[in-house]
């Protein structure tokens, strides 16, 4: 994998992470005022979501990395049956 292979399935990894880690620790408000949507979190614990998300996303790429390193799985493979048919 070349390095612009790289920094693209990692940055798709750690959006996906994103996505599942942003669920975490999240509480209403319970008095709503004016303005407020009743589903809006009390504090977003942003900060703390990204940290946890670029540190499993690391980890996500780095076994990603490892298949394709290893070639368990050959994307070059895969394209030269899909063009024999």
């Amino acid at each position: 994998m070349n390095w612009v292979s790289g920094i693209v399935v990692y940055t798709i990894t750690w959006w996906v992470v994103l996505f599942a880690v942003l669920p975490w620790r999240v509480t209403t408000n319970q008095q709503k005022g004016r303005g407020e949507m009743a589903g809006a979190p009390d504090n977003p614990h942003i900060l703390y979501k990204a940290m946890w998300t670029t540190i499993i996303a690391t980890i996500v790429f780095g076994g990603i990395y490892a298949v394709i390193a290893a070639d368990l799985i050959s994307f070059q493979d895969m394209a030269d049956r899909m063009g024999r048919y």
